[in-house]
């Protein structure tokens, strides 16, 4: 049964003998109905904020899921980025240990081809000053028969006149010398 402020002030009660002061009921009854309305009214107040705040609550939840979610994601997106980065880095390196290794063969190889190359020049060296040197010592052996006043042996041509002073083979050793020294 609800009952309001007003309905239990219009209360009316039959009369009996010998009963309550009807002034004392009347003034008590306007004091319980001054007293529930004041009840209802907080209880309606109070059911609003009740309602408000559940409303709040629930918006409070959403932004929390979407919190917890939008955090799951970005610790989802944090660890794919670094593993990617890993993957990435992972990669570089072994280009680079490539690049390396290939750097590394290309020089090996390039070390043995200059060696053969030294060893070709320094063989074509020694044959040059092999044969520069039987070339100059026929030389010194003909400067010496022209100058001892025998015959030039079969094959060797006269040297000019300016050459004749030329015959010191303390000269012809120190060029091989110097070219041995090259």
């Amino acid at each position: 049964m609800q009952m309001s402020g007003s309905q239990i002030r219009k209360q009316t009660f039959r009369k009996k003998f010998p009963g309550y002061d009807q002034a004392e009921v009347t003034s008590f009854l306007a004091e319980i109905a001054g007293e529930f309305d004041r009840l209802r009214t907080d209880h309606e107040e109070l059911s609003r904020k009740v309602a408000e705040l559940e409303t709040r609550l629930a918006d409070y939840t959403k932004v929390e899921s979407m919190l917890q979610q939008t955090l799951a994601q970005a610790q989802d997106s944090s660890t794919k980025a670094v593993e990617h980065a890993r993957k990435e880095a992972q990669l570089i390196i072994r280009d680079a240990e490539l690049r390396a290794a290939q750097l590394l063969d290309k020089s090996k190889n390039d070390l043995t081809a200059l060696k053969e190359q030294v060893t070709i020049l320094g063989a074509k060296k020694e044959s040059i000053v092999a044969r520069l040197r039987m070339l100059l010592n026929s030389e010194l052996e003909l400067v010496r028969a022209l100058d001892a006043g025998e015959d030039p042996p079969e094959g060797a041509e006269a040297p000019a006149e300016g050459d004749r002073g030329k015959n010191d083979s303390s000269e012809i050793d120190d060029i091989v010398k110097s070219l041995d020294e090259k």
